[in-house]
């Protein structure tokens, strides 16, 4: 699925410049590995990834229930919640999870400057290598949103920019409830999807209790789930529809 939008204004088409003019795509940015949704292949690997944590109410019951299902998962970490929880950071670490970078003060990045972004993802950095001891790899700015200036500092600083299969994001942060985010992920289950689920949403725990459906589920598919590092590094014959 290719999306465009047409650039033609009254000008141009007074001046006789009339074709469309085609904007960045979805394709444009996966070609250049500058953001990656999901990773298709023909083996049963799928990808959970948590946002906004760490969050020990809800994070903790989430690790006991990755680890009853064998379960590895990619948390995008806000950096003053790191700071705030860092024990829950070690528990994820030391369960085989992986932690990533989700900028410290959770701002919607495109509108920002350069400074603040940048400040944004080397504050997490900072914060998350005083934890673990080590850099993180992969990034995923809030919202999804994104822009050139964004994806070049992450970059630079020697991030892949990761967001989601458009068909698993779950909205849990809405809290819609429990049954609508069990559906959302197991209608639509393919090999080499990146699910989006959020292990801090305030006031529920709807996330928590959907896991208690989909993770069996899940693994009764035949499904490994894989940290997103995982699923891109050990990636087989890719099936992209791009």
């Amino acid at each position: 699925m290719k999306r465009f939008v047409l650039g033609v204004t009254v000008t141009a088409l007074l001046c006789g410049f009339s074709a469309p003019v085609a904007t960045k795509d979805r394709a444009y940015y996966e070609k250049r590995g500058e953001i990656i949704w999901e990773v298709p292949g023909e083996n049963k690997r799928i990808a959970l990834t948590f946002d906004d944590g760490p969050y020990p109410k809800t994070t903790e019951p989430i690790l006991d229930l990755l680890k009853e299902y064998h379960a590895k998962a990619t948390f995008f970490v806000v950096g003053n919640r790191v700071e705030s929880f860092p024990e829950t950071i070690k528990r994820e670490i030391a369960e085989g999870h992986e932690v990533a970078n989700h900028t410290f003060n959770h701002y919607f990045l495109q509108k920002k400057n350069y400074a603040t972004v940048q400040n944004e993802i080397m504050k997490t950095e900072q914060a998350l290598e005083k934890v673990t001891g080590k850099k993180p790899l992969l990034f995923r700015p809030p919202g999804g949103f994104y822009n050139d200036q964004m994806l070049a500092i992450a970059k630079k600083n020697g991030y892949t920019t990761v967001l989601w299969s458009w068909h698993q994001d779950t909205n849990d942060w809405r809290s819609p409830g429990v049954q609508k985010i069990v559906n959302k992920v197991l209608n639509n289950a393919r090999n080499g999807d990146i699910i989006l689920l959020h292990d801090y949403v305030p006031r529920s725990v709807q996330t928590v209790e959907a896991l208690k459906i989909i993770l069996p589920e899940l693994q009764r598919r035949g499904y490994e789930m894989v940290t997103v590092s995982d699923l891109i590094n050990n990636r087989d014959t890719v099936l992209n529809p791009y």
